[in-house]
């Protein structure tokens, strides 16, 4: 086998398929503006994708906040910088770990659960059902999940940041003997609303990604069973893949240099 083949081979395969998922993308987003918009499938994915995903989305971030408090507090020692932990916490929190926890814990447990509906309805035929009767699934089924997350995720993530804070003001209090108001102050003096105003943008964005992600592949499995299992396992990958690599590109975009 050519070696320079098959690199443009798959390299080929490659673009082809990021300008398949991105005219999938672009209908999907925007197939409601056309009408009719439905409300109930929107309200449902909103319900199932935004408060559905609380307890999980809490419980990362209190252990999340909780853990990186014993780290940062290590940490500091060292250089006798410890009273800046509140400081150093809050800002991880807000602009790194609050939105990538949440969107990663949300592509688990959303992103999968939108492949494998999909994919269960277009295995069973459902999908070409609802065509033959002049329903667009893009409208139906694609865009109502699209903009439900991505509408829902910036909300998760700011209940993350409070959860995840108060985690690492737990630790620092009662473990580190930290003074409550004092820990508190700190943050309202150095944290800005442009730290929170950055992760929540990113949470808006890698809820597009997961949705999309989740509804593609779902929408375009195929075989079976097996296929709709293949579907929802490379969901949740390119999900995660997608908002890691998201996440630095919007880092560097937010950080002065």
């Amino acid at each position: 086998m050519n070696p320079v083949a098959a690199i443009g081979r798959g390299t080929l395969d490659l673009v082809a398929a990021i300008g398949a998922m991105a005219i999938f993308a672009l209908r999907g987003a925007f197939a409601w503006t056309s009408g009719p918009f439905y409300m109930r499938e929107f309200a449902g994915a909103a319900i199932r994708i935004g408060f559905n995903s609380l307890p999980v989305v809490g419980l990362t971030a209190i252990f999340t906040g909780a853990a990186l408090a014993l780290n940062i507090y290590d940490g500091s020692l060292r250089f006798n910088a410890e009273t800046f932990l509140p400081q150093i916490l809050s800002v991880s929190i807000v602009r790194e770990l609050g939105p990538g926890f949440a969107a990663l814990m949300v592509a688990g447990r959303s992103s999968s659960g939108m492949a494998a509906e999909l994919g269960a309805m277009r295995v069973s035929d459902q999908i070409d059902a609802m065509s033959t009767l002049a329903v667009d699934p893009y409208k139906y089924l694609i865009a109502p999940r699209i903009l439900a997350t991505t509408i829902m995720l910036p909300f998760l993530v700011l209940v993350a940041d409070l959860i995840g804070i108060l985690g690492g003001w737990l630790v620092a209090v009662y473990a580190l003997e930290f003074e409550g108001a004092t820990y508190v102050r700190n943050i309202d003096q150095f944290l800005t609303a442009d730290d929170v105003v950055s992760g929540l943008i990113k949470a808006g964005v890698f809820g597009f990604l997961i949705s999309v992600m989740g509804c593609y592949y779902g929408f375009m499995s195929r075989g079976g069973a097996q296929g709709v299992g293949a579907a929802t396992r490379s969901a949740v990958v390119a999900s995660a893949v997608a908002i890691l690599a998201s996440n630095y590109v919007m880092t560097s975009l937010f950080v002065d240099f």
